[in-house]
């Protein structure tokens, strides 16, 4: 099997911008020398590599760094140190309304997101009608602009724009709880047929059930740092006994 993605010991900072007005005024007030252009580290030596055709998981509390790790994948955060190689495309499914823009209808969202994938017009006409079957929004609601649209209409039209793309790679990040118990079983067959045809999953979630049904190894983050890394069962226990 050949490596689709390799991290190796990439580093990534925030600046530091937890200091509130009291905090700064009374550091003024005792003429404290402080930087603050200071920076944090959100993930620190992180190594790792996913297969073709894996499917892996990222776990870990709030503030781990999942969401960062998922950004440098994507493409849309860079490393402040080390490599990251990615030999494939991505299909994003990340945060509810990512790319979408608000005062387009679903329709014309549909084409949006499509062109920013290097999806051609002619292409994406030929999928909109799966793609509207696959979201069973409806017609009415398909012609409505986003920001009428509730968090679970904008998350299925999403998903659904995704399963009529080709990509190597889908990325998700915690949007697994897509509509209702019927729409939600249709995503995780998609996801399965996804997986039986080679395709590769890489799911940050806080759903442990999830990611022990869909992923197969994973890795463990905690304070922006691997802890565990190995097959999806002992990755669980892992994480499951040292919470």
């Amino acid at each position: 099997m050949s490596n689709l993605i390799q991290f190796n010991s990439v580093h990534k900072s925030y600046p530091n911008i937890s200091m509130g007005i009291k905090e700064a005024l009374i550091s003024i007030y005792n003429r404290e020398k402080k930087n603050y252009h200071e920076t944090h580290p959100t993930l620190e030596n992180i190594t790792f590599s996913v297969e073709k055709g894996q499917s892996f998981g990222l776990v870990g509390h709030n503030g781990a760094g999942k969401s960062t790790l998922i950004s440098l994948i994507f493409g849309t955060l860079k490393p402040d140190q080390g490599d990251i190689a990615i030999n494939g495309s991505i299909l994003p499914l990340l945060s509810l309304g990512s790319g979408f823009h608000p005062e387009l209808t679903g329709k014309e969202n549909i084409f949006l997101f499509n062109s920013i994938q290097g999806v051609s017009i002619s292409e994406t006409k030929e999928k909109y009608d799966s793609i509207c079957a696959f979201s069973e929004l409806g017609a009415d609601v398909i012609n409505k602009p986003i920001r009428s649209y509730s968090s679970g209409m904008v998350a299925r039209l999403g998903f659904s724009i995704v399963t009529a793309l080709q990509g190597d790679i889908i990325l998700i990040d915690e949007i697994l709880g897509v509509g209702d118990h019927n729409f939600q079983k249709k995503c995780r067959r998609f996801l399965e047929e996804f997986k039986q045809n080679n395709g590769t999953l890489v799911i940050a979630s806080h759903d442990d059930n999830s990611i022990k049904d869909l992923c197969d190894h994973g890795l463990v983050l905690k304070n922006g740092q691997v802890e565990y890394t190995g097959n999806i069962t002992d990755v669980m226990k892992f994480y499951e006994h040292n919470r």
